[in-house]
């Protein structure tokens, strides 16, 4: 596997506990018939699904307090090439519950405060790294107290370094990183909407018919907005971009869905190491949306059958909008 090739910042990681029963009932004590105990963050699952391609990610993490060195333990344990960087607080927890139906609920803690100090060391550990990386990728929320514009100043700084840069990042995160011409951005349509009018709306994800043509005009909409491309997803719909040379669609593949948890990340994750290995957007994209389909078919998040992907690849097509 290379390790030297892609790097990934994780901001806001933490420990995953994926329940899973017949179905949540609210009020009621109820005791999950199966628990997974995963380090977890969006981060986390890019580079999961990375190694589905051959390529290991260098991770630099925060990992506050004994919370945060479990989770690096967690980390370690999976074979994750990690620069591990120790801050203040405690990291978060996760409660992932999957429902036989696949209704999934998630409670997301909002992490520990960075401090303009500890964030100041996790940005020069993620320069150190940058060295002979082609792409670098920014993603997941940011820890409270974190200034919005972070992964602009990420943008900047690995385009200083001639690396690609591709943040997949929410809302005000979103919105004040795309003044930097980030290389690619790759939010969900809801995600999208938000960072471009303010308004949060995740009923806009299952936009049915009208999911391509929404997610081609937010597209369009987030490369007016400062982005060099742009990709949305539309969950099983497909995905719309867009870039200099005009839009398009591509339409992702049905797979039998074991745990849709981590296919956006799984995303992120093929069209990194597409761009690593030279391909351009829409070829990347292709990728980005096997690899992310492939994803939804596996029990852990971010987990990929290679074999899968090859097979789902030779499915996937690219529409001109």
């Amino acid at each position: 596997m290379r390790g030297d090739s892609m790097l990934v910042l994780g901001l806001n990681l933490g420990v995953d506990r994926s329940l899973r029963l017949e179905r949540l009932l609210p009020g009621h004590v109820q005791r999950p018939r199966s628990v997974e105990v995963t380090a977890g963050g969006k981060s986390v699952n890019v580079c999961r699904a990375s190694r589905a391609h051959g390529v290991r990610p260098v991770l630099v993490a925060n990992l506050p307090g004994r919370a945060g060195a479990f989770v690096g333990e967690l980390l370690a344990a999976e074979g994750h090439d990690l620069r591990a960087v120790a801050t203040d607080g405690e990291a978060r927890s996760q409660v992932i519950i999957i429902e036989d139906d696949l209704r999934i609920t998630v409670l997301n803690e909002p992490g520990p405060r960075l401090s303009a100090g500890d964030r100041d060391r996790l940005l020069a550990a993620f320069g150190d790294e940058l060295s002979g990386q082609r792409v670098a990728a920014a993603s997941g929320s940011l820890p409270p107290g974190t200034p919005d514009d972070t992964y602009g100043e990420v943008v900047a700084q690995a385009r200083g370094r001639g690396a690609i840069t591709v943040v997949d990042a929410t809302r005000d995160a979103l919105s004040a990183c795309l003044p930097f011409e980030p290389d690619v951005v790759t939010p969900n349509l809801a995600e999208a909407h938000a960072a471009l009018h303010g308004v949060v709306d995740e009923a806009v994800e299952a936009a049915g018919d009208d999911a391509r043509a929404a997610a081609v005009a937010a597209a369009r909409s987030l490369c007016d907005a400062g982005a060099r491309a742009a990709l949305v997803t539309v969950g099983r719909h497909g995905v719309g971009g867009a870039d200099a040379d005009g839009a398009f669609w591509i339409t992702a593949p049905s797979v039998r869905e074991v745990n849709p948890v981590g296919a956006g990340d799984s995303f992120v994750a093929g069209l990194a190491v597409a761009l690593e290995r030279g391909d351009d957007l829409r070829t990347a994209a292709l990728c980005a949306v096997a690899t992310g389909s492939a994803s939804v078919a596996s029990p852990l998040a971010g987990g990929v059958a290679p074999a899968l992907v090859a097979e789902l690849a030779r499915r996937v097509f690219l529409e001109r909008a």
